[in-house]
């Protein structure tokens, strides 16, 4: 059995199933490598429009497989495995597509990392989220770097030096999600706000998407300098021509 089922539909959504639900769906070695080779496909597809990371089973992602990493007590096989994780977390905001976590069930460790590293998360009133490796002794600095530009900074270190856990509810009070359903609601959830990105044009949202990240990054002056390069390309750009003549003539926008 795949440990990672990979979709996509005609509207250009893919949609990555983590499937280890007996294991909690960690990511072990190979199931790093599907992701990281699937997230490769997406970027290569010129007409995807949105990506959907999702696991099947009780658990969204445990982290990393704690068993495979005490076989190979080796700090070279360590850093060359945060290395390849790292990668994939950067592969993800490098897509120039929104990126969606449908958190079914737990996510800890790597796998709260994995929820903060997408751009949106649609969560089940189920749903928990930690960042426990100092239970272990091991605190989670990989995730910590998700986590701590996805939530206030003092509420991402409570949790990693803690090792707590925090409810649906909660993380959407810390924005670590967008929104939280009933466990039976959750796919229709995604697919509302699925839908409502599908109505915006692929061009513009990866401009934005792109602007947004970089500008996170720099001094206030620069970020302004960025942003309004990427609104005058933006508005230049013929899905934001039509826009703006359909807004003019109140009809719809023909994209």
């Amino acid at each position: 059995m795949s440990t990672l089922l990979c979709e996509r539909d005609a509207r250009g959504v893919h949609t990555l199933t983590l499937n280890q639900p007996g294991r909690f769906n960690v990511l072990d070695e190979d199931t790093l490598q599907a992701l990281t080779d699937a997230v490769a496909v997406v970027q290569a597809d010129t007409q995807a429009r949105v990506l959907v990371l999702a696991a099947a089973g009780k658990a969204f992602c445990a982290g990393h497989d704690l068993k495979q990493m005490a076989a190979r007590p080796e700090q070279a096989y360590y850093q060359d495995l945060f290395a390849r994780c790292s990668r994939l977390m950067l592969a993800l905001r490098a897509l120039p597509v929104p990126v969606v976590a449908r958190v079914q069930g737990l996510a800890t460790a790597a796998g709260c990392q994995l929820v903060a590293q997408c751009d949106l998360a649609v969560a089940s009133s189920e749903a928990r989220f930690g960042v426990n490796g100092i239970d272990v002794g091991l605190f989670c600095a990989t995730p910590s770097v998700a986590l701590s530009r996805a939530m206030a900074p003092r509420q991402a270190l409570e949790m990693l030096m803690t090792g707590d856990f925090i409810d649906a509810d909660e993380a959407l009070r810390r924005g670590l999600v967008n929104r939280v359903s009933a466990p039976e609601a959750l796919a229709a959830e995604v697919e509302r706000l699925v839908q409502r990105l599908l109505g915006k044009p692929r061009e513009a949202l990866a401009m934005g998407k792109a602007l947004f990240y970089r500008q996170l990054e720099t001094g206030l002056s620069a970020a302004y300098q960025m942003a309004g390069h990427s609104m005058a390309c933006n508005l230049a750009h013929p899905v934001a021509q039509e826009g703006v003549q359909a807004f003019i003539e109140k009809r719809p926008a023909r994209w």
